[in-house]
């Protein structure tokens, strides 16, 4: 059995089939299985494959129709980012903003030796967009950490 993906995170968004279109475009992801709901409006279950990783995304349905999550425009909010390594953040984020995501956090040098930002996209999912500059050890990360902080203080 191939366990190139034991971790697949699974979105619920309000719109599968927009969301599908935003991050096919936007990651330049490819669309892999897709089966809709009997009503023929709603993605039952979706995937978006990026670099050979996929994650899954569906519509939310109700607990009548099977459903047990919900969108974060249900829920008021997301409980989790998720986190992209890519090429160049200050582009990807562009991209995005254009495209209908709202900036959380603009893109920076950060202590840990990469590009930074986070975004919300237009279906309430947040996402660290990561562009790693250079590998540091440990000790360099901590030391960078410690005066990044000092100067938040």
């Amino acid at each position: 059995m191939d366990r190139a993906d034991q971790f697949i995170p699974h979105l619920i968004v309000s719109d599968g089939l927009a969301a599908i279109a935003f991050y096919k475009q936007l990651f330049g992801a490819e669309e892999g299985h897709r089966m809709m709901a009997a009503d023929g409006k709603r993605v039952m279950h979706g995937e978006i494959v990026l670099d050979g990783h996929k994650f899954f995304l569906s519509d939310q349905f109700e607990t009548n129709e099977g459903g047990t999550l919900k969108s974060p425009q249900a829920l008021g909010g997301t409980c989790v980012r998720i986190t992209i390594e890519v090429e160049d953040a200050d582009d990807l984020v562009e991209r995005a903003v254009a495209a209908g995501a709202r900036v959380l956090m603009p893109v920076q040098d950060l202590f840990w030796g990469a590009r930074y930002g986070k975004i919300l996209d237009p279906f309430g999912h947040e996402w660290g967009i990561n562009q790693q500059l250079k590998e540091q050890t440990d000790e360099e990360t901590h030391a960078a950490a410690d005066e990044f902080l000092a100067k938040k203080n």
